[in-house]
């Protein structure tokens, strides 16, 4: 699913988010619109600033753990992404946007155009 209206504005920031299969169909019955509320134990939404760090954690984590990791992209208003702080996890790379989860309801609806999946990566030994 490609929705290429998102990277045509300067005042568009291109964000990413690795899921896993569960989260991924969550999006999909949003028709690709929105992500899922955030279970009591996740107090925080991250999406990430760029793809290489997305596709570490989905390669990394997500398709270990589940045995699929997906990478998403989203595009949401340059001006909105100030609102929220940018954490560093490690590397200098490693940066992400802290969403507050009683904020995500809010944030989905800054979303332009469709969430994208950009990259799948499975679990070793698993087709």
């Amino acid at each position: 699913m490609t929705d290429t209206s998102q990277t045509q504005s300067p005042a568009l920031h291109v964000l990413f988010r690795p899921v896993g299969p569960r989260e991924l169909r969550l999006i999909a019955a949003s028709g690709y619109r929105e992500f899922p509320p955030r279970l009591p134990e996740q107090p925080i939404f991250y999406p990430v600033l760029n793809e290489d760090y997305a596709r570490q954690i989905a390669r990394d984590w997500n398709a270990p753990d589940s045995g699929v990791g997906f990478v998403t992209r989203f595009a949401v208003p340059a001006e909105f992404v100030t609102h929220y702080p940018v954490r560093t996890a490690g590397a200098s790379h490693h940066q992400e946007l802290w969403v507050p989860a009683e904020e995500l309801a809010a944030f989905n609806q800054q979303i332009v155009g469709l969430i994208e999946v950009i990259a799948e990566y499975r679990r070793e030994g698993r087709p």
